[in-house]
């Protein structure tokens, strides 16, 4: 059994205390609202026994309800804020109804059993709205608003008691004033519930940072939407992404890395769903490694002076635009190949044109990783290699 079906059991024999207690010492001082409000709290009895099951199914999943049946602790929270609507109504019309002149017996016992009350309600409401923190149940959530609009009525029923003692009589405004507090609250839980109920987006923080996540990936292009919904405690996460790969299988790849890395970040995500397609791209770039001063390809692909770059329409084939890149590393001693390498493909490089095999592995898996062509040569000139490629100038 997990926390919250603990503290939801916890709830469950907490208010058949309370319902107890207060059923006692209203026998035993004659007031009527302590007998009142251990109605009250039977009613919340039959709420906590509600929430356990809610708790206990809400995880499930079958043919019919593939997606669990999580949504249960949103109706849970539902009926709650209904319940608590109720008490509201019930202290006003208890303050409207009520006669000033009825007699309570304010004795140590009652007096110390109210107290005793107060301490237990406040207790455990304080505990649940700690456990409602870390699991994120709205079922758990809803119930210690619940604790909250009881300590309201047992304030309201001190004031009566204390009012009797000394002859004062202001239960009545004290009624209404707690009211306000009991329909805010419980208005603010229907809302939340509804809000789940009808698939309402996920906050703008939470969807703020999955998309914050996708985009930490380098070969995510952009998103082209993202959008999500709570289940009980869960949240559905739905992203439509633009990657620059070109294979299926990487792409795919790519999406179960994000899901994990979505999971791990941010809690009590249920699903998540990422569609993903390859760039579409309406120009490419190939890289020729250049020696300038003759017009020619350079035999050394990492000891190449400068690299040739050929903007080209990717549909006609059409030559758009020459641009030059210098080769920041040819005083490096080791490992320069790997480097212009990396530099080739932050400058969206696509296809790259070399007369030799290159001197280790390091820049074929360079290319290889970010999906770089590699074409070979036996050419020399430039111009014979573009006609080779079959670019149009």
């Amino acid at each position: 059994m997990e926390k919250s079906e603990k503290t939801s059991l916890f709830s469950l024999l907490i208010n058949l205390l309370l319902a107890f207690l207060k059923y006692l010492l209203g026998i035993l001082s004659g007031s009527l609202a302590l007998i009142a409000d251990s109605i009250h709290s039977l009613s919340d009895v039959i709420g906590s026994a509600a929430m356990l099951i809610g708790l206990r199914i809400s995880k499930r999943k079958s043919k019919s309800f593939p997606y669990g049946l999580y949504k249960v602790e949103n109706l849970i929270a539902f009926i709650s804020s209904l319940l608590i609507l109720f008490a509201g109504y019930k202290i006003v019309l208890s303050a409207i109804k009520s006669e000033n002149t009825t007699t309570v017996k304010t004795t140590y016992p009652v007096m110390i059993g109210i107290f005793s009350i107060i301490a237990i309600i406040y207790g455990f409401m304080r505990y649940e709205k700690k456990v409602a923190r870390i699991t994120q149940s709205p079922s758990i959530a809803a119930d210690a608003e619940e604790y909250k609009t009881d300590l309201y009525a047992i304030f309201v029923i001190l004031g009566s008691v204390l009012g009797n003692f000394l002859n004062l009589h202001f239960d009545k405004i004290a009624s209404i004033v707690v009211s306000i507090f009991v329909f805010k609250a419980g208005g603010t839980l229907f809302v939340n519930a509804i809000r789940v109920l009808l698939d309402a987006s996920v906050d703008f923080e939470t969807l703020d940072k999955v998309k914050s996540i996708i985009l930490e990936e380098p070969r995510v292009q952009r998103v082209k939407s993202l959008t999500g919904r709570n289940s009980g405690r869960y949240k559905f996460i739905e992203a439509e992404i633009i990657l620059k790969v070109k294979e299926l299988e990487k792409a795919h790849n790519i999406s179960k890395k994000l899901e994990k890395r979505i999971k791990k970040s941010i809690p009590h995500v249920d699903h998540i769903l990422i569609h993903y397609e390859p760039i579409k791209k309406e120009f490419i770039n190939i890289a020729i490694p250049y020696e300038m001063s003759n017009n020619t390809i350079s035999e050394h692909f990492g000891d190449a002076p400068s690299f040739l770059i050929l903007k080209v329409k990717t549909d006609s084939k059409h030559l758009v635009k020459k641009d030059t890149i210098i080769n920041p590393f040819l005083l490096e001693e080791k490992g320069k190949g790997i480097m212009v390498a990396e530099l080739l493909v932050k400058n969206n490089v696509d296809v790259v044109v070399v007369k030799n095999k290159f001197h280790g592995r390091g820049p074929e898996y360079v290319f290889k990783d970010a999906e770089v062509q590699v074409k070979f040569t036996t050419k020399s000139s430039i111009e014979e290699i573009i006609k080779e490629l079959g670019v149009k100038q």
